[in-house]
This record gives structure tokens, C-alpha cells and sequence, in this order.
């Protein structure tokens, strides 16, 4: 009877993430995938070595490699996902999703960090594909408390960048960028670029958006960073307008530090430069964060790939 309960406790969900970490060989490369965070992967693995009495990943130089266990179980992990796919997928497609006809609603809250294109061309993408449906864009500020506004309902996806996104919600990577500093085109530091170094740019007057965090110790991403590493810069003005920063920087000594992305978008618009950071930050991590609520609705299934296609596509964007 106890190996009856054990089998009743594992559900289909297991054994996809069995599949997904024995092929891909590793738990990062397998959270992407599945749309699943790091420490979510991290915590199937350990269940599913409870389940199986098998490591099943091994440390292996650079990476990790499968145990010969985990080699005779993928193959039979990959026949059920076949089965369930043909025992369920009829009823999925019945409730397909038709985004011609549709008129479903859709609430996003995002910041303009990633890119300033980002949400126009994502609202004339949907739009294009399908004009029946509504969209519904909210700020992100130090007030919107993501995992209450996702599991009440409140909104169905949030996009924006954290240095460790929250581990109990669906994660869609969208893309990395590289941090770099925006510049008026004759401030000191484009005059003299030797003597741009990390004192001289935690000195500058800097410029930096309202933390997404309540309180009064809350920080940004950068701000964050460098606390960590024991440093602080000056920054003298906060604005919870991101949009706006760059025509600040244009026409001040002001520095603003953030994604090449973003930033890239000014350089032909303004009088502004774009420096490398002379202290080594972490790339930029940019996100879509939902709840199990919409995890599997074909319509916000779409909306999701919508939302990662445009992301990854304003890098080549003009």
C-alpha cells in the first residue's frame, strides 16, 4: 500500500520536469523551459530523488551528467507525456483559443525599464492579431505588491527586472542586457574617459527611478548592487517617471545607470552619450511573472508568447 500512495502523490507535472532535467542536464537550462524558477526546479529534484532513491544529476566537470537511473527513466517519462498528450490533447484544443474572434481582457503591469518600445509595439502586435480583445496597462510602483495583485486576480502578468525574482510564480525569462550609463554628450566624464573610474562615478550626481519597493530602505537594482559590495553613489534626484530621465540626463550632469536597451533608444533623439559602468554590475535580468490561476488558459498562454516574442525582438529593432 505505500508505494499505492506514492504513485498517487506524483503528478504529471514530475515527470515532465524528470524529462525536462535529464535532457537538458541542468537545472537553469530546465527552468527556462518550463517557465518554472531556479529554486522551484531545484525543489522537484530533490523530490524526485525522494521518489526514485537516485541522485539522477551528478556533478560532472563544468556541468552535470545523468545517472545511468535517470537514462532508463527518461525514455519512459517521454512515453507517458506522449500518452497524457494524446489522452488530453483533444480537450485542450476544444478549448482553443481564437484570437481573431476573441475578446478576452488582459492586464498588464509593466515599467518602461526594458525598452520605451516595448509596450506600443506589444499593443500593435496584439491588436493586429487580435482586435477584439482589451488590454488593461498598469505602473508598476513601490505600492503594487506582485504576488497579491497575480494571485487575487488584479492583473494577469507582470514584466519588469529584480535581482531575485520571486520564486513562487510561473517565470518566462524575456531577455539579458548589459548595464551601462547614459550621459549628456559634454559631461566630464565623455571629456575625460581615463579618469572615468569607480570613485569619480559613485561622486556624479546620479538619477535613478522610484525603487519598486515599499520603505524607506528600499532600492533599485543598481542601488542593491552596490550596497552589496559595500558602496553607495549620490544619487540627488528620484523620479517614478522612467520615460522622462533621459531628457533630464540630456541637459544635466545627472547619470543615469541602467540597460543598454533602454538606453540605446536616446542616443539618436538626444544629446546624450552611452558609457561603459566602471564598476562591474550583473547583467540585467528582464522577466514575465504569473500565477498558477492563468498558467494554463490557451488565451494567457498566448498572450505570454506575444509578450516574450516582442521582448526578444527589440534587440534588432530599429
Amino acid at each position: 500500500m505505500a508505494a499505492r500512495v506514492d504513485f498517487d502523490n506524483i503528478e504529471l507535472r514530475l515527470v515532465r520536469v524528470l524529462h525536462t532535467l535529464v535532457t537538458e542536464c541542468s537545472v537553469s537550462r530546465a527552468a527556462l523551459k518550463l517557465e518554472l524558477s531556479q529554486p522551484a526546479v531545484s525543489a522537484h529534484l530533490r523530490r524526485l530523488r525522494e521518489v526514485t532513491g537516485d541522485l539522477l544529476l551528478v556533478r560532472s566537470g563544468n556541468g552535470m551528467a545523468p545517472t545511468p537511473v535517470a537514462l532508463e527513466l527518461v525514455g519512459t517519462a517521454a512515453a507517458l507525456l506522449e500518452q497524457a498528450d494524446r489522452l488530453f490533447g483533444r480537450q485542450q484544443a476544444a478549448r482553443g483559443f481564437d484570437p481573431a474572434t476573441s475578446e478576452a481582457r488582459f492586464q498588464v503591469a509593466a515599467s518602461d525599464f526594458l525598452d520605451p518600445l516595448f509596450l506600443p509595439r506589444l499593443v500593435a502586435v496584439v491588436k493586429q492579431a487580435a482586435p477584439g480583445v482589451q488590454l488593461e496597462l498598469l505602473p508598476l510602483s513601490a505600492e503594487f505588491d506582485v504576488q497579491r495583485q497575480l494571485v487575487s486576480g488584479g492583473v494577469d502578468l507582470v514584466v519588469g527586472n529584480w535581482l531575485q525574482p520571486p520564486d513562487d510564480l510561473h517565470l518566462g525569462r524575456l531577455l539579458t542586457d548589459e548595464v551601462v550609463c547614459l550621459v549628456a554628450d559634454d559631461h566630464p566624464a565623455v571629456r575625460s574617459p581615463r579618469a572615468w573610474n569607480a570613485e569619480r562615478y559613485l561622486a556624479c550626481q546620479h538619477v535613478a527611478p522610484t525603487p519598486l519597493h515599499a520603505g524607506r530602505e528600499a532600492r533599485g537594482v543598481i542601488d542593491a548592487h552596490l550596497h552589496q559590495l559595500g558602496l553607495a553613489r549620490n544619487v540627488t534626484v528620484r523620479s517614478a517617471h522612467f520615460g522622462q530621465i533621459p531628457q533630464m540626463v540630456a541637459h544635466s550632469l545627472l547619470v543615469l545607470t541602467t540597460g543598454r536597451q533602454f538606453c540605446s533608444r536616446y542616443v539618436a533623439q538626444l544629446p546624450v552619450k552611452i558609457l561603459r559602468c566602471p564598476i562591474a554590475f550583473p547583467p540585467m535580468n528582464y522577466y514575465q511573472l504569473w500565477h498558477d490561476r492563468t498558467h494554463t488558459s490557451p488565451a494567457h498562454r498566448w498572450f505570454r508568447e506575444r509578450v516574450r516574442d516582442v521582448a526578444r525582438g527589440l534587440g534588432g529593432a530599429n
